[in-house]
């Protein structure tokens, strides 16, 4: 039998995972708390996270926590595109009082 290997790379392939978990919560965290505060953050954005290579199937160990951090991500994506289309909105209502006409008065004072 040859089981006694598949054990001693388990604690490296779930070590693996739980970083990439780890890497995945931050970027969640960072755009919540954007919504939070209602602006975007003074740092630039972290690269674009991308999987480590050779991570293999995710352990059953973890599968909670990777729901909740997809269920994360989600409520994140919904929150930023309405925040989005406020955004647009604004900038359209900015747009078209910028465009207006100077009003006329309607009253003239004169001395009596």
């Amino acid at each position: 039998m040859t089981t006694a290997t598949a054990p001693a790379t388990t604690p490296r392939w779930d070590a693996a995972w739980e970083s990439a978990l780890a890497e995945l919560e931050l970027d969640v965290a960072a755009a919540e708390a954007m919504l939070t505060l209602d602006h975007i953050a003074d740092a630039p954005p972290r690269d674009p996270w991308a999987p480590p290579a050779g991570l293999g199937p995710l352990p059953a160990p973890l599968v909670d926590r990777a729901r909740t951090l997809l269920d994360r991500q989600i409520e994140v994506g919904r929150r930023l595109a309405e925040a989005a289309e406020l955004s647009r909105r604004h900038s359209r209502a900015a747009q078209a009082l910028r465009q207006a006409p100077p009003s006329v008065p309607v009253y003239l004072d004169t001395p009596a």
